[in-house]
């Protein structure tokens, strides 16, 4: 990927002050136009007491709370020492300069994807770092190559008797390893050499980090215009949603290509990770997800999570402090995962994302609010707009037509289609003279169209499914 533009502010002003005081100023000049727009249609508001209107207002508001946050007050913690700082730092223990690092993966049935995943893992410029592999019972042929690149690399493979699920087989990788840090990443996933590094140097820079996220793109772009679409959306998911979260210390969820974590803040809830349960079933989804809520919100769960797994090694081997974590994304540390090139694929995967955040939103929806009113606003806003697409889009695209009023069908998509055409534009301005742009617009019409009916489908479905992916 082509390293992120050098604009003119970082030139024209020495004074780092003054640099981040002109790029504040510049996307608030930016994002004018849409301002202007908001204050119009939020004077209708009082008059009309239109459910579609506020809806829409709020999607506009939070869209450019995350641009103006990600553009205006992001910085990459592997690159620079940040200012939004924790007050009382020095209530976080310091890494070793050079702490010892762990890559852990789990993996079953990738036979075709497995080799070079852990090549670009084998081949980080970080040096010294162990690599654990833990084969959850394939029977594809995965384990021959992982005992040929065992034999080669030096890799260390675990090779478990039965299947027991993508989180249970990263707790046993976790058990074998006494790194200071434990860096996760995806079967379908190539690293950038650096990428390791970069995370564990924000995490060495900031103590109070307790675990940082990478930035994904799509794999496989080139495979056709859904996987392309997808890219684009991955960069503006990352790019600007993490970023905006990171600028309070409180992204959600630390994806699963790249997730760094500091050992002392997430050692001891490995095993309540593992025995995740919802509505009375053990859940096997939300992976990610579920373990950055571990690291967020200790400081209000932490001990009584401990107190259920009393008897785990985890948990008697080793006691550490319930800290009040902040957690960060690296803008810097790349990382490309395969992503569906079908649309089977793709919705089933959908699906399982889905399922992860109904789970989620009942985990770390519950303290969320404690982290601080710019996290609260990001994490709750964009829940209800989730929670809340399935209703505006029933209204809008199936009750406005049955009642000749097709106008609101075509003054919703409109909107859709400006929202897409935004982040279209930051993506544009990201990578000049990338002409995927014009992918995302189309991603957000199809997630208004299609993936919003997806969520009462995976209500339905909560208990049911499997970690395996489905192929591409």
């Amino acid at each position: 990927m082509p390293a992120p533009r050098r604009v003119w502010w970082r030139t024209a002003a020495p004074d780092p002050g003054v640099r981040h005081g002109l790029r504040r100023l510049l996307v608030v000049v930016c994002l004018l136009p849409l301002l202007l727009l908001l204050a119009r249609q939020a004077v209708r508001l009082p008059h009309e007491g239109d459910p579609a209107l506020a809806y829409g207002c709020a999607v506009l508001a939070g869209t450019l709370l995350a641009l103006h946050l990600a553009y205006g007050r992001y910085e990459d913690p592997a690159e620079v020492t940040l200012r939004g700082r924790p007050r009382r730092p020095a209530g976080f223990p310091a890494l070793p300069d050079v702490p010892k690092v762990a890559a852990l993966l789990a993996v079953k049935d990738e036979v075709d994807h497995i080799e070079r995943c852990v090549r670009s893992m084998a081949a980080s410029d970080l040096p010294g770092l162990e690599i654990v592999v833990v084969d959850d019972h394939s029977t594809d042929g995965t384990g021959a190559v992982l005992e040929r690149l065992r034999r080669e690399l030096g890799i260390t493979v675990i090779s478990l008797e039965r299947n027991l699920g993508k989180k249970q087989a990263l707790v046993r990788a976790c058990a074998v390893t006494d790194a200071d840090v434990l860096a996760f990443t995806d079967s379908d996933c190539v690293l950038a050499p650096d990428a390791v590094r970069r995370c564990v140097r924000a995490l060495v820079r900031h103590p109070e980090l307790g675990a940082v996220s990478g930035h994904c793109r799509a794999l496989n772009a080139a495979s056709g215009p859904l996987a392309r679409a997808q890219d684009v959306w991955y960069e503006g998911q990352f790019r600007v949603a993490k970023a905006a979260e990171s600028v309070f210390g409180a992204v959600s969820c630390v994806s699963g290509p790249l997730a760094v974590f500091r050992r002392d803040a997430v050692y001891n809830y490995l095993p309540a990770w593992a025995g995740d349960r919802f509505l009375g079933a053990p859940f096997r989804f939300a992976t990610d997800r579920q373990l950055t809520g571990y690291v967020l919100g200790q400081a209000w769960i932490g001990r009584r999570l401990k107190q259920r797994y009393a008897t785990s090694p985890f948990v008697t081997r080793e006691d550490h402090p319930e800290r009040r974590w902040q957690v960060g994304y690296v803008r810097s540390a790349r990382v490309w995962t395969i992503v569906p090139a079908r649309l089977g694929p793709f919705l089933r995967q959908q699906i399982r994302w889905k399922k992860s955040f109904v789970r989620n939103l009942f985990f770390t929806g519950t303290f969320m609010w404690r982290r601080g009113a710019g996290a609260a606003v990001l994490y709750y806003s964009h829940a209800l707009w989730v929670l809340l697409g399935p209703l505006m889009v029933a209204r809008h695209l199936l009750w406005a037509p049955l009642h000749t009023a097709g106008w609101l069908t075509l003054l919703y998509l409109a909107g859709v289609a400006l929202k897409g055409c935004v982040w279209g534009v930051a993506y544009r301005l990201d990578h000049p003279g990338d002409t995927r742009w014009r992918y995302r617009p189309l991603m957000s019409l199809l997630s208004c169209v299609l993936l919003s009916w997806l969520l009462p489908y995976a209500l339905l479905t909560v208990r049911r499914g499997v970690w395996r992916r489905s192929p591409a």
